[in-house]
Order: C-alpha cells, then sequence, then structure tokens
C-alpha cells in the first residue's frame, strides 16, 4: 500500500486543484471593498477600473513664475530690439508657479528672462511688482504653460483593475478626483502549525524541542502576496484537537494552511483531517522540496474553504507555498501570479536530481567575465539559511536526473541585474573571515558570495572562469609549502594574484571536558573514536593525510574517515550533537560552538585572484579591505587566527 494517496505530477496537483475551486465557485476575485485613498492603500490591488472625474489641471496653469502675455505681442523682440509691456490686463501679468492663467493670455515669459522697469523705466529690484517690463527674445504661443488635460483628462482611464498599488499610484488617483477606491478584499489566511515537538520563539529549549517559525515565515510570504494571515498557537498530535482548531479557522477564514503532520507518519494527522473535515484531492506530489504535499477543500456548515497540508521542514513549507498558495492568492486578488526575472546561468558543480520529480534547486547567482553563474546551495530541506542565501531558483523538470558542471539552466531570479554586478563570486575553502569579509564589504556597495568546494574545487572554478577568487590552503607535502604548487599544477595557463588571507591553527575538536580523552592523531585509531573528515579535495583532508602520512598512519584504520562535511562549522556542529568525537578544524570553529580544540598545526589560507579580476574596480574594495587595521583587528577577535602576513601578496605573475 503506497504511504501517499497519489505521488502526482506537479502540474497535475495544480490542475486538480484549480478544478475544484472553479467547482466550489471559489476560483475567482473573492470580493471588493471601499477603503480611503491613504497611505494604506499602498499595495492593495484595485478591484475596479479608476477613471479620471476631474482633468489634472482643471484650468491652464503657469508653468514658471513669470508674466502672462499674450504671445503674439512679443514678436519682434531681440538683444537689440527690447519691448516693453506695462503691466496691466491683456498686456502683462505677475502669476506664481500653478497659477490660472489669464483668460486673454497665452504665453508665459519666466521671470528670470525679463528686466522689470519702475515708473521712470529704470530696472528695480521689484521683479513680482513692477510698474512695466522689458523683454529682449519673442515667445511662442502656449509656452511655459500646462494646459488643461495635460495630465489627465476626465473621463480617462488612469488605472485598470487588477493593478497593484504603488506610491505613485496614489497620487495619479487623487490627481484625477478621487477620495476612495475600490480593491479587492484580502483573502484572509489561517496557519495553523502542529507538533508536539514544537515551542515558541523564546522558548528554553531542551533536546528535542524545535523552534516553531514555520508559521511566521508563512505569514510574512502571505501578507507580500497581498493577503490576511492569522497565525494560531501550536497545536499538539492530538488528532481530535488539530480537527476541531481546523474546524473552527474554516468559519471566518479563505484558506487555511496546516503544518507539519503532512507525511505519513503515527503522528501525522493533517490528511485523515482533511478527510474527516471535507474532501481530500491530493497527498503527495512529485515535487522536491515539497514531497508531501496535502491539497484539500473543508466543508463545515456548507462553507467550502481550500487548505493546504504544508511541509513541516522550512524549504519545503516556503516553496509549497510559492508553488500552490501563490497563485491562488493572485487570482483571488484579481492581480497577475507573480513572475521572477529569468536568465540564462551556468553551474559550477554537478547537482543530481530525483528521474520522477520536478527539483527546486536553490542557487547563488554572480556574474563572472560576462558570464551569469549559478552554484547550488545545500539541498536539505530543513536548511532554512539556503533560503536566506539564495539569488535564484532553478528547475530541473521531472525526467532530467541531475545536470553536469557547466551545464546551462534557466534561473528566476530573486535579485536585480545591478546586484549581481556588484557580487565577488568566490569558490573554494570555507574559512569564518570569509563570513566577516562580506559583511565589511556591504559598507563598499559589494556582495561577497562564498561556494564552498573545497581548495581544490576552488582552483578549478578559476580554471573554468567561474569565479572571482578562490580560497585555498594546500599543503605541499614534498616542500612544506602552501598553495604555490597546486596552482602551477591545476592552472598553469591562468595568470594569478595569490594574496594571504590569514595564517591560522588548525586541530581536534571535541566536546566540553573531552570525554574519550583524544589528544592527538594517533587516537583517531582507537575503537572508540568516531572521526568527522572534510571533503575530498579540501585543504584540510590534504592537511590531515600529509600528517598521517607522517605518523604511518592508515585511513583504514579510522573510524568515519569516510564520513564528510563541507565545512569546519559542520565539523563542529556534529561534534556538539555526538554523531562524532571528533573532527580537524579550525580554532574558530570549536570556538563558535563552545567546544574544546586541540591545536596540532599552523597554516597559511591564501586568496587566489585571476588577474583579470585582481585590479578591476569590483575588487578593489576588496584589497582596500586587507589592508585596513579595523578588518585585522576583527579577524583577530576569532580563535586561532594570525593577521601578520594578512594582505601579503605571495605570487603575482
Amino acid at each position: 500500500m503506497s504511504i501517499y494517496l497519489h505521488d502526482i505530477p506537479l502540474s497535475t496537483a495544480q490542475n486538480h486543484l484549480r478544478t475544484s475551486l472553479e467547482e466550489a465557485g471559489l476560483w475567482r476575485v473573492l470580493g471588493s471593498e471601499t477603503i480611503p485613498l491613504d497611505e494604506n492603500a499602498l499595495g492593495r490591488v484595485l478591484s475596479e477600473p479608476i477613471w479620471a472625474s476631474i482633468s489634472s489641471p482643471h484650468y491652464h496653469a503657469s508653468a514658471m513664475d513669470g508674466f502672462a502675455v499674450i504671445a503674439e505681442n512679443t514678436s519682434g523682440a531681440g538683444p537689440s530690439t527690447p519691448l516693453t509691456f506695462p503691466i496691466e490686463a491683456e498686456s502683462a501679468h505677475y502669476v506664481d508657479t500653478g497659477d490660472p492663467l489669464p483668460e486673454w493670455a497665452n504665453a508665459v515669459i519666466p521671470i528670470e528672462n525679463v528686466e522689470s522697469l519702475d515708473q521712470d523705466n529704470n530696472i528695480t529690484p521689484n521683479i513680482q511688482r513692477p510698474a512695466s517690463i522689458r523683454i529682449r527674445a519673442a515667445v511662442s504661443p502656449w509656452s511655459h504653460i500646462r494646459p488643461l488635460g495635460e495630465d489627465i483628462v476626465a473621463t480617462q482611464l488612469v488605472l485598470p483593475s487588477g493593478h497593484t498599488l504603488r506610491p505613485v499610484d496614489l497620487g495619479a488617483i487623487a490627481a484625477s478626483g478621487h477620495q476612495s477606491i475600490q480593491v479587492a478584499r484580502k483573502p484572509k489566511v489561517a496557519i495553523l502549525p502542529t507538533g508536539t515537538e514544537l515551542v515558541p520563539i523564546g522558548s528554553k529549549l531542551k533536546s528535542g524541542d524545535i523552534l516553531e517559525y514555520n508559521s511566521l515565515v508563512l505569514a510574512a510570504q502571505i501578507k507580500t502576496m497581498g493577503g490576511d494571515p492569522t497565525r494560531y498557537p501550536i497545536t499538539k498530535d492530538d488528532f481530535d484537537v488539530i480537527c476541531k482548531n481546523v474546524a473552527d479557522a474554516a468559519q471566518d477564514h479563505d484558506l487555511i494552511l496546516l503544518n507539519a503532520g503532512s507525511s505519513a507518519g503515527m503522528e501525522d494527522f493533517s490528511a485523515k483531517v482533511v478527510e474527516t473535515l471535507g474532501q481530500l484531492l491530493v497527498h503527495g506530489v512529485a515535487v522536491r522540496p515539497g514531497h508531501p504535499v496535502i491539497l484539500g477543500i473543508i466543508d463545515q456548515h456548507g462553507k467550502k474553504v481550500p487548505i493546504v497540508g504544508v511541509p513541516g521542514y522550512p524549504v519545503s513549507a516556503a516553496l509549497t507555498n510559492d508553488i500552490f498558495v501563490e497563485p491562488l492568492m493572485a487570482k483571488w486578488l484579481g492581480r497577475r501570479p507573480l513572475e521572477l526575472p529569468t536568465e540564462e546561468a551556468k553551474l559550477t558543480r554537478k547537482i543530481t536530481s530525483p528521474a520522477g520529480d520536478d527539483d527546486f534547486v536553490r542557487v547563488a547567482a554572480g556574474m563572472v567575465g560576462g558570464n551569469l553563474l549559478a552554484a547550488p546551495l545545500s539541498r536539505g530541506a530543513g536548511v532554512i539559511t539556503s533560503l536566506v542565501q539564495a539569488d535564484g531558483l532553478v528547475l530541473l523538470p521531472s525526467g532530467v536526473q541531475g545536470m553536469e558542471a557547466g551545464g546551462k539552466v534557466q534561473v528566476r531570479l530573486y535579485r536585480t541585474k545591478s546586484e549581481l554586478e556588484r557580487t565577488i563570486f568566490c569558490i573554494g575553502s570555507h574559512d569564518l573571515i570569509l563570513d566577516l569579509m562580506a559583511q565589511f564589504l556591504t559598507e563598499a556597495d559589494r556582495r561577497l558570495i562564498s561556494a564552498n568546494a573545497g581548495s581544490q574545487g576552488g582552483l578549478i572554478s578559476v580554471k573554468r572562469g567561474e569565479a572571482h577568487m578562490a580560497g585555498t590552503h594546500l599543503l605541499d607535502p614534498e616542500t612544506g609549502e602552501y598553495n604555490l604548487s597546486y596552482i602551477r599544477r591545476f592552472i598553469p595557463d591562468v595568470p594569478v594574484k595569490l594574496v594571504t588571507l590569514a595564517g591560522r591553527e588548525q586541530g581536534l575538536v571535541v566536546r566540553r571536558g573531552n570525554p574519550k580523552s583524544v589528544h592527538d592523531l594517533k587516537d583517531l585509531t582507537r575503537p572508540d573514536v568516531q572521526f568527522i573528515n572534510r571533503q575530498r579535495g579540501s585543504g584540510t583532508r590534504v592537511l590531515l593525510d600529509y600528517h598521517l602520512n607522517q605518523l604511518n598512519l592508515s585511513a583504514d584504520q579510522i573510524h568515519g574517515y569516510s564520513q564528510e562535511e563541507y565545512t569546519h562549522l559542520g565539523v563542529a556542529a556534529a561534534v556538539a550533537s555526538g554523531r562524532a568525537t571528533c573532527g580537524l578544524v579550525i580554532a574558530a570553529a570549536a570556538q563558535a560552538l563552545d567546544l574544546d580544540f586541540i591545536p596540532l598545526f599552523q597554516e597559511r589560507y591564501d586568496l587566489v585572484f585571476p588577474q583579470e579580476y585582481a585590479n578591476s574596480q569590483l575588487l578593489t574594495p576588496l584589497f582596500d579591505l586587507l589592508a585596513a587595521p579595523r578588518f585585522r583587528a576583527a579577524i583577530s577577535k576569532l580563535a586561532g587566527y594570525d593577521t601578520t602576513q594578512t594582505g601579503n601578496v605571495v605570487l603575482n605573475d
């Protein structure tokens, strides 16, 4: 028996929901309301078009401070043939900007183009109330005048229905003579988080507790979409209580988002709740992340309300809202669904994808060498930071089992082109200083995006022209030197600049008190010690292998040698959680997670810059930062770093 009713294609699920809503009479604008024309109208969607009830301006208005005249009377005026006009009707009349034009006038001479004269025809400083004026250039009819209806003509269409109001729109509506407007009623959305393990934000956490913040994210999304969200308190995993809360929410809401419990575990009640209170349409959609989505319609006392069973993982929850809820909100509000700008980009590394699912991949993006690059972020459905870091979204459709590095993909961009052009793209070894550098560079209007691919991966990215810089700390076992031999091996034909970022300390990270009494690499071979390693190609892995070889220790002797993490913080987190006894990390990673650190090695971490970017305007703020005392002082506050060589140029091909 399948654990889901159906694992159906995304398009089929969307069409099934739409058809059911049409049959229920819910695939339409929900209604409209009249609201005052004020700043609170911003972001609302017009349910009726705006037709101008007055013209703007509604009279012939002066566009300048100056003198109203009859244009034909100024003919012949020139530098050597000035003309003088007395200040009187049908000759010249002073007007301020916006004043009505006298009925007899058809032009305005700007005040700076006239000479003001007193009664004796002498120039006077009284430019607003002279006896007469003298001009030395003719003006054409309707010069410096805003004619009636120049901006808006009564009865014309100002804004169509379905338009989402911007600040400038409010002014146009006011100018066309309206004090109130008809807008689509905001859909009311109930968000019900469920789960016995959930605790509110601010709770003191114990093992097994999970902070409930999905409802916060979902509510903010709904608000951005134009809806009116209501966040309910956490409901424990009790079928009867969940049923009651859903039934209560259905009474005065247009949509229910039932968060978590959408899978098929013992306490996953969402599908059964929907079946009990109405009709279950879909349980399980061929989409990643967000596979166990539930779609249904609650039917209580003759009122039908759609319900979405939202998966509990944060990334799945947010994506489910975007895929299924945003189009529904757009229909209810009478606006177009959100359409992100799409650009072609090149993948920086290989990604795999389930063959039968539509796979949404979050990527960091940047412009390198005139090409848009997309670096896949962590795929975990619980990794909410991947949503924060994402610059765009790539859809690998069902039937595509992945893409190779360098493959062309379409990216739905969250950021503007100008933001991407100010982005410094770094691929290579992970280091905490890069996060610090990213913060400092925001002050110089730069974004630094780091993709953790290991030191060797960074050099390969430089070779492919996929990075502005790469972080590396590769030890040559024959010479004891860092990075130079690897640059010659991996990128011999790419002129580069090699600059030291910092010296740093590597060692073993263990839990507080070092319960297993781990002291050096020899202890890694003990049967009671579980190691957690860095990925193949990382500088830390190379460093470990070098010293294991020096000690005549085999990787086969180490439990967990093949278990990998892509960052120092990932290794430290594995130790902090008890998943591993120890791992090789930089001291700052141990400090960050309040773990004990056993120092073993000193190393040098460098930045590799292709010469075509080293002297570019994009990277100028970064090199300025490397020389800044305050940046070095900030690095020194992190454990295990030495800034005496920071900024030193090691190689400049």
